[in-house]
């Protein structure tokens, strides 16, 4: 009997800590970035300082949450010595509480936790790509080389199309002209001569 699993790779260790700090610099660029604009369209104006004093807290916010999803992820990972979809569930709650913190309210923890960890493990399970899953066709090929190869193994006989959806209409193959003429000849009782290109 075939092994129906595919083999597991062996779990390799990730440094969470280094992950967590790689995600508070994306994190604190992002909210960084955030508050600025939130600056910049602020009504009244605010100064350059209103990015840390005004809309500081979008900073604290982004870097957080990056932190949090960063660390959970690669921790869990490590505790299960497994890497799969339920680390980024894990992850996603954490830092989906992490926003809920705010309010201070314990509903609204649970409900952006479960929310933001709902969404984050269906993106991820699904292949984790806005582009689609890996195309794994033969995975040395290049895109050129992928096409040609899906040209050629989907192409059909001209003669199976034809049989599927008729001649005319452009398609012309051998032996149509005089098919062709025979029809109009049973038809319409009308004989039709094969116009000759050469003048005599």
């Amino acid at each position: 009997m075939a092994n129906r699993h595919p083999e597991e790779q062996p779990f390799h260790q990730h440094d969470a800590l280094k992950s967590g700090i790689n995600g508070a610099l994306i994190g604190g660029v992002a909210g960084l970035t955030v508050s600025a604009v939130q600056n910049s369209l602020a009504k009244r104006n605010i100064g350059a300082w209103g990015v840390f004093s005004r809309t500081g807290s979008t900073v604290g916010m982004f870097t957080a949450v990056a932190t949090v999803y960063n660390f959970s992820k690669d921790a869990s990972a490590n505790l299960r010595e497994k890497d799969d979809t339920l680390n980024v569930t894990i992850a996603s709650f954490l830092s989906g509480a992490t926003i809920g913190l705010r309010t201070g309210r314990m509903p609204q923890i649970i409900g952006f936790g479960a929310a933001f960890s709902v969404i984050m493990s269906a993106f991820e399970y699904t292949g984790g790509s806005l582009r689609g899953g890996p195309r794994t066709e033969v995975p040395e090929m290049d895109e050129y080389d992928r096409k040609e190869y899906l040209r050629k193994n989907r192409r059909r006989p001209i003669e199976e199309t034809i049989s599927e959806i008729g001649e005319g209409r452009g398609i012309k193959p051998p032996g149509y002209e005089e098919r062709r003429r025979e029809r109009l000849k049973e038809k319409y009782g009308v004989d039709i001569k094969p116009v000759s290109a050469n003048v005599e």
